[in-house]
């Protein structure tokens, strides 16, 4: 991100984000990152998008015996505030945080996601 500094663009880490590491699905991931590619976006924004949405209905029906065999890791960046709301989400669900990634793909609103160009904004 950039922010406008006294007239000059100054280059600032996005404090609102922080990394996170997980397990998910190979095959999602790979459609995710096709998706990506289709709506000029990135895999975690997509994510976030569902996750959103999964939060906003505060109802989860998840199969834990459908849970996919082809995990592999998977280390990105997600917003602060909707990683903590998510895992609070999973622990009041017996959920863990991978499962609600992977359901919450089917939950993407499309029309209202961040571009690839997101993470280079300027802000005031």
């Amino acid at each position: 991100m950039w922010k406008l500094v006294n007239g000059h663009l100054v280059q600032t880490t996005d404090q609102t984000r922080v990394k996170f590491r997980t397990n998910i699905s190979k095959s999602l991931l790979e459609k995710l990152n096709k998706l990506a590619l289709e709506y000029d976006t990135h895999a975690n924004y997509l994510i976030e998008s569902g996750l959103q949405t999964v939060l906003t209905q505060d109802v989860i029906h998840f199969n834990k015996k459908t849970r996919p065999k082809d995990r592999i890791q998977y280390k990105t960046t997600y917003d602060k505030e909707l990683l903590e709301q998510v895992k609070e989400f999973a622990k009041n669900h017996q959920l863990f945080i991978n499962d609600i990634i992977e359901y919450s793909v089917q939950y993407i609103d499309f029309n209202n996601i961040k571009n690839s160009n997101h993470k280079n904004r300027i802000e005031q």
